[in-house]
């Protein structure tokens, strides 16, 4: 496959495409973009994060899941990433090991609940 288009650009540019795609809820498309990004510049969360969005709305679990894995090994207090880790092994039928996740991202959001 011809990926030029995707690569094509500034480091900026790419984001902004891939923002673009994801907006457009063309995810594969979004993904396709972001993988070459993520690749550059392995170290940024938002590129990692948006991939595997992109990854999980497009129904890409697997993907989805190590990518944010990454991301909460780097950033344990990342709360988003947490909360998506959890719906995305929910959407793979892997609830218990989804709980933990799921809480701890309501803990860090600040959703306690009431007594």
């Amino acid at each position: 496959m011809d990926t030029t288009y995707y690569d094509h650009g500034t480091q900026t540019e790419r984001w902004e495409r891939a923002r673009m795609f994801f907006d457009a809820k063309d995810y594969a498309a979004a993904a396709r973009v972001l993988d070459g990004l993520v690749e550059e510049v392995p170290e940024q969360t938002g590129p990692r994060l948006l991939l595997a969005r992109s990854y999980y709305h497009s129904a890409q679990l697997g993907r989805a899941e190590g990518e944010l894995r990454v991301i909460v090994e780097r950033d344990p207090v990342e709360h988003y990433a947490r909360l998506m880790l959890g719906r995305t092994l929910q959407r793979q039928g892997r609830h218990e090991e989804a709980e933990p996740h799921l809480r701890l991202a309501s803990a860090l959001a600040g959703d306690f609940e009431e007594n």
